[in-house]
């Protein structure tokens, strides 16, 4: 996995968006629908602008973290597939609309990448199994979510589910990597190797509170 060529990717949006504010204009026209029940410590604009860079940067960090992880846990044959589709998503993304480019196209690629780990996650918790990536951006995803905006983000969403369905097909979860994978989920520590990573949403300065959701 190419982390540095996902970094310098980041780095060149980045730049771009200084020359021509594209994404800034973008949120202007977003502000005004944003759900209210998303949070944010100073003024909307200037949180949301950090939170899209922050929640687009953790993207290589993430996948980098996971590569460290697989290693040290002994689940390459589980998390590099995973990874790899991750990584494409973000290298090589699908159609996007025209008008996004820049840090906005990444803003969908990152969210195509966050959504496939938490996706990927439920399935393996769903399973028994643990978490397979226990990092938690439930909340910035729905942020992301609600700023990208429907139904565009429910298409983004349905790329992810069915990259997932190859993935984990069913009989992943009754095969015996699968069983070594929960035991080793029992292993002392095994959680430690993530513990490093806090909500995503809280750490980039937003929340979101919605029915259903406790603190």
């Amino acid at each position: 996995m190419d982390i540095q060529a996902l970094r310098e990717r980041v780095d060149l949006a980045a730049q771009q968006e200084q020359q021509a504010a594209s994404l800034g204009r973008w949120l202007e026209q977003r502000l005004p629908s944003l759900h209210p029940s998303i949070a944010a410590k100073d003024s909307p604009r200037h949180s949301l602008l950090h939170f899209i860079d922050g929640y687009i940067r953790q993207v290589p960090d993430m996948l980098e973290a996971a590569q460290r992880v697989a290693e040290q846990a002994e689940m390459r044959s589980q998390l590099r597939p995973v990874l790899k589709v991750a990584e494409a998503f973000f290298l090589q993304p699908p159609d996007l609309p025209a008008d996004h480019s820049g840090m906005l196209a990444l803003l969908d690629e990152a969210y195509l990448a966050h959504r496939l780990i938490e996706e990927v996650n439920d399935r393996y918790a769903a399973h028994g199994g643990g978490s397979l990536l226990p990092l938690d951006t439930t909340r910035a995803n729905l942020i992301a979510h609600h700023l990208l905006g429907e139904p565009f983000a429910n298409e983004l969403d349905g790329l992810v589910m069915r990259a997932v369905d190859g993935l984990l097909p069913e009989s992943l979860f009754t095969s015996q990597p699968f069983a070594d994978h929960c035991a080793a989920q029992q292993a002392e520590g095994a959680g430690n190797l993530w513990a490093q990573w806090p909500c995503l949403s809280r750490q980039l300065g937003l929340d979101i509170q919605l029915p259903g959701m406790t603190a």
